[in-house]
């Protein structure tokens, strides 16, 4: 059995993080609630826009890692980019985050 955190829990836990700390969060996309892969979208507004992608540290622990190399960047490379991944993986969920005040920490490592 795996020890994995099912991705429809992982996302309504941190819908309800969000909600605690006045962080405007939604489900963008819903997927498999209990084999889909979450995306990150962390909109900054006027800092741009990032998409995180879980990622297995060398460690063997959980991380995110930019989808795009750039980092923040324009929203629309953002939604092109996730309706890429979308097109390719139809069990993935994504979850934006808009967080101009730069409250939301990431729950795992980023990688760099």
């Amino acid at each position: 059995m795996s020890d994995r955190l099912k991705a429809g829990l992982w996302v309504q836990a941190q819908l309800r993080v969000c909600d605690i700390n006045f962080i405007s969060a939604m489900v963008i996309r819903k997927g498999d609630p209990d084999s889909g892969s979450v995306f990150l979208k962390l909109n900054r507004f006027s800092e741009g826009c990032a998409v995180f992608v879980p990622v297995t540290t060398i460690e063997g622990e959980r991380g995110w890692m930019h989808g795009l190399k750039n980092g923040f960047v324009d929203e629309r490379d953002c939604d092109a980019y996730i309706n890429r991944q979308v097109a390719r993986d139809p069990d993935l969920w994504v979850l934006e985050i808009e967080d101009p005040k730069k409250q939301y920490q990431l729950d795992a490592t980023l990688v760099e």
